[in-house]
């Protein structure tokens, strides 16, 4: 027997299980997996009804201001031709009042309906500002706030209206009834403005440039106040959502850069850092990293350089750290 085999197969053993350690040893990853995420903007009607009209598609590029949906209006337009219909009246009446004769003054019913409006009036304002503080802290709508404030100037006018009356009650009857009339004009024509401002919200524009990522409701289709009917995607809204493990987490901070690649992506394309999730989370079944190391995962978002790059969201994307300079 050859003394020098057991030798040789002590070295071949060795060398086996050196490579196996080697390969068995996790190795710092170069980059991790990740994909595009964006911020949507979703946008809805101040008031609820049918979708009478969509103007955009999933896809399609707007600028700001673009329409984008109309509601119907049945409703409100009924309002409006009913509010007109008061601001004529209200107008027809004033001009037989600069006729009419002189009539005999009631200053005490003038006063007793000043009363009453100034009982109003504090009662809508301060229903209009517990809207405002709930919409603040986000418990109501915008349209509750407006239909509040509507009836703050409501009463605010018939406020000025009642006292305009007791004023004109003091003077020569036909003073005190034109006075009047010219109030309720105002009063008239404050309301038929407010209709006009709801109609005019019923159709709804891109409150700043973007691309429509999706369509909810449909032609037809009932929503309610304040519910999306269309998501829209800012181009600065894009970012990269990547997951570091815990042993490489020390090696990012916020603002740091990093560069990102894809099979759609020019190169090189960088990123910085925007945030970095302080409390670790299994790493999601989508992500397949390139050498895992473990289980658990920090979330990390990186905003691009260049926010006028359509990447698609959901595209897996390669990150890894830039180089300093």
């Amino acid at each position: 027997m050859n003394p020098r085999a057991p030798l040789a197969v002590l070295a071949l053993a060795g060398l086996a299980w050196a490579g196996a350690q080697f390969f068995a040893t996790p190795q710092a990853p170069s980059g991790f997996s990740g994909y595009v995420e964006g911020d949507l903007v979703q946008i809805g009607p101040i008031e609820g009804e049918r979708v009478q009209n969509l103007a955009v598609e999933p896809g399609d590029a707007v600028a700001s201001n673009t329409p984008l949906f109309t509601m119907a209006t049945p409703v409100l337009d009924q309002a409006q031709a009913e509010a007109r219909a008061r601001v004529e009246q209200a107008r027809a009446t004033l001009e037989n009042q600069k006729a009419a004769l002189n009539r005999p003054e009631q200053v005490a019913v003038l006063r007793a309906s000043l009363d009453r409006a100034k009982a109003s009036l504090a009662l809508s304002k301060a229903e209009f500002e517990r809207q405002s503080a709930l919409l603040t802290k986000g418990a109501a709508t915008v349209s509750a706030r407006d239909q509040a404030k509507f009836a703050l100037d409501r009463d605010i006018a018939a406020v000025a209206e009642a006292e305009k009356q007791i004023e004109a009650g003091l003077l020569p009857s036909r003073v005190q009834e034109i006075l009047a009339a010219q109030a309720a004009v105002t009063q008239a024509e404050a309301q038929a403005r407010q209709i006009d401002v709801r109609r005019a919200r019923q159709t709804v524009f891109a409150p700043t440039a973007g691309v429509i990522q999706d369509v909810f409701f449909r032609p037809g289709e009932v929503v309610a106040a304040g519910q999306p009917v269309l998501a829209l995607l800012p181009p600065e809204n894009r970012k990269i959502r990547f997951f570091v493990a815990e042993t490489q987490l020390a090696r990012l901070s916020l603002g740091k850069t990093v560069e990102v690649s894809c099979d759609s992506c020019p190169s090189p394309l960088k990123a910085r850092v925007i945030y970095i999730s302080p409390q670790a989370e299994f790493t999601p079944p989508v992500i397949f990293s390139l050498e895992e190391r473990g289980k658990l995962v920090f979330r990390v978002d990186a905003r691009p350089d260049d926010v006028r790059l359509a990447l698609p969201l959901g595209l897996p994307v390669n990150v890894r750290l830039a180089e300093t300079p």
